[in-house]
């Protein structure tokens, strides 16, 4: 079958390329699911097979964004307990959590997915680890969801086996045993994950935090992603009273314990990071593990701002993430760009923090560096897989704003005109194609009401 070309033009570009090559106005060939070539002005003439024309004036493409951290069954418990701090949030929700099911789990992936995916997500991920006994299989319906909507996805299978009566913050009957734990995520690895380069799904081992698993499941995990040759993911180093929790437990921080059981290197992408001390800033760019940055997660349970501009001088690798919608109830990535910039300004930085271009490479290239997907997407260059956005700048919003990456970044949170999964049109003109955005704001708000009523009588 010959090749089918989409050919886009007019539009500035920012190519977050390892220049920062930027275009006023240019092109963007796509030949099936890759990009054919990107420049300035208008695409080659006589181009064969084209069977799209998009006049992008007014409108700005960058490269999809990348989803680095997220919990997607937390869309059907938004706008609880909105005044705790991390610890006393989990102990509030953990009793409603540990009694999702598969239904509910699809459905609060569809919520997040689409969320996402209709403000210039074009790679997801979700960390999932709450797996209730007889629950149905909650792993396929997260997946099921992501293929529906379109979106490239990594499913970080979760597990927990640290529960109150050893010392976690998880009632105990919302964990796995060890044994149980690992042998569903390597079921889960063999199942669904995809290692080639436009693979739409793939998996990482993702034990949840320090002080939710034993240190046996994290070595022991740690080994299981190693042999099936996926990635690892956690949360790290969130709160001060992690960093006590670990101490206590341990005798060591949570850097040092994370190295001790296995969980540093370039294959580890963590969540959070906010108390990072110099040795663990060190530590995390000499193994270059990577880091989900959540500024909206992290302001709205109090943890702390990361110091995300000493871990980029550093080296480490840092993506943007949403985290899951009951600790950011808008669950939206885009918004995170200017989040990002403004709160690290409140730090030690100041203005010098970020600026808006960082902002955007944190969303897009530094995401698919912590995914290990660099090679494949983040950027938007020849031979890379057609994962982008356009969006419109062209609104009272942008108007006055010269520059169009600052627009995109300091300004309001700008339409998407088009967004490209695999060279496939996934949202056009702010609207999902694939998925019923009001069916699923039907479902979501009826599992939320079941899992409610269900929560109340136990």
């Amino acid at each position: 079958m010959a090749v089918q070309r989409i050919v886009i033009e007019n539009c500035a570009i920012a190519t977050v390329d390892a220049g920062d090559t930027e275009y006023a106005s240019g092109h963007i060939v796509v030949a099936d699911n890759r990009i054919e070539s990107v420049g300035a002005g208008k695409a080659p003439e006589n181009l064969e097979n084209v069977v799209r024309r998009i006049d992008g004036t007014g409108h700005l493409a960058t490269p999809g964004l990348v989803n680095t951290h997220h919990h997607f069954y937390q869309w059907i418990t938004r706008g609880l307990a909105t005044d705790h701090n991390l610890f006393n949030w989990l102990v509030a929700l953990y009793p409603t959590w540990a009694r999702i099911d598969e239904q509910m789990a699809y459905s609060a992936a569809q919520g997040s997915l689409a969320m996402m995916a209709r403000g210039g997500v074009t790679t997801a991920m979700d960390h999932h680890y709450v797996f209730p006994k007889g629950s149905g299989d909650l792993s396929g319906a997260i997946i099921r969801a992501a293929r529906e909507t379109g979106v490239r996805f990594t499913l970080a299978r979760g597990s927990m086996d640290r529960s109150e009566k050893d010392g976690g913050l998880p009632p105990d009957f919302a964990v796995e045993t060890l044994d149980g734990a690992l042998a569903a995520t390597e079921a889960t690895v063999d199942e669904h994950h995809d290692a080639s380069f436009d693979a739409m799904t793939q998996v990482a081992v993702a034990p949840c935090s320090p002080f939710s698993v034993s240190t046996e499941l994290m070595k022991q995990g740690a080994e299981l992603a190693r042999r099936k040759g996926v990635r690892l993911h956690t949360h790290g180093s969130e709160t001060v009273e992690e960093e006590q929790f670990c101490k206590e437990l341990f005798g060591m921080g949570p850097t040092d314990y994370f190295e001790s059981t296995g969980w540093l290197g370039e294959d580890v992408w963590m969540a959070h990071c906010v108390h990072m001390n110099d040795s663990d800033i060190a530590a995390f760019a000499r193994t270059k593990t990577g880091v989900a940055h959540c500024p909206s997660s992290n302001a709205r349970l109090a943890a702390g701002i990361a110091r995300v501009p000493d871990m980029l001088a550093a080296g480490v690798p840092v993506g943007l993430g949403v985290d899951g919608t009951a600790s950011n109830e808008s669950g939206e990535l885009h918004t995170e760009l200017r989040n990002a910039l403004l709160i690290n300004r409140l730090g030690a930085h100041r203005e010098a923090a970020l600026n808006a271009r960082q902002a955007l490479r944190l969303g897009t290239f530094g995401g698919a560096q912590v995914l290990g997907r660099a090679s494949q997407i983040g950027s938007l260059k020849a031979g890379k897989l057609a994962d982008l956005v356009l969006w419109n700048l062209d609104t009272l919003a942008h108007a006055s704003i010269a520059d169009p990456v600052t627009a995109l970044v300091f300004g309001a949170a700008a339409p998407v005109s088009l967004s490209l999964v695999n060279g496939k049109p996934v949202v056009e003109d702010s609207r999902l194609l694939n998925v019923d955005e009001d069916a699923i704001a039907r479902s979501t708000r009826a599992e939320a009401q079941r899992l409610a009523r269900i929560a109340a009588q136990a």
